[in-house]
């Protein structure tokens, strides 16, 4: 099972996904670190402080890293859902988000545009269109564990075929941010 853990950069993928990766039951792939040490991108965008990762190459990549001795692949990266059928998204209240990014040292243009693409679902959005499963959970609390908790209840359903319950809890559009007012 192939699983991506997506949302916008801040919503806590990274530190979930730290906690997945010391249960011997879960392969973690870090997209992000993998691109740049892989160098599986076709430009640097030095205005957004970026890479365009070259997503066909990405994803040969992950296939090829995939090892079936694992019962769950987990890919973690704002990107993920561009390669998964089944995706994570962690959701997080724009106010708070600020400052998770600002502590990045992110500048005030990227940290606009990650709270602007949070506001607007953009992650979750491309998520519904292009997945088979996604499912979304608001991590505005900061509660990794917590988090951590929702993720294996919901992979359990998943490998169970028990998903009904799940879907109705974390579904797609039920974390809303429309309200947030920028700066």
């Amino acid at each position: 099972m192939f699983i991506g853990i997506t949302g916008t950069p801040g919503t806590g993928k990274t530190s979930v996904t730290k906690l997945l990766e010391k249960d011997p039951f879960y392969q973690v792939i870090h997209l992000n670190e993998l691109i740049k040490e892989e160098k599986l991108y076709s430009e640097v965008d030095t205005e957004r402080d970026c890479v365009v990762a070259d997503m066909d190459r990405v994803y040969d990549r992950i296939l090829e890293l995939q090892d079936s001795f694992y019962a769950v692949t987990i890919v973690d990266s704002h990107l993920s859902h561009h390669i998964a059928d089944i995706v994570i998204v962690l959701r997080t209240s724009p106010a708070i988000l600020k400052g998770r990014l600002e502590k990045r040292n992110y500048s005030a243009d990227k940290v606009r545009e990650n709270l602007e693409a949070e506001a607007l679902d953009i992650i979750l959005a491309e998520a519904v269109e292009w997945c088979a499963k996604v499912f979304e959970i608001d991590t505005t609390a900061g509660n990794v564990e917590g988090t951590f908790g929702d993720i294996e209840r919901i992979i359990r359903g998943l490998r169970n075929g028990d998903t009904d319950e799940l879907e109705k809890e974390f579904r797609p559009g039920s974390v809303d941010w429309s309200d947030y007012f920028f700066d």
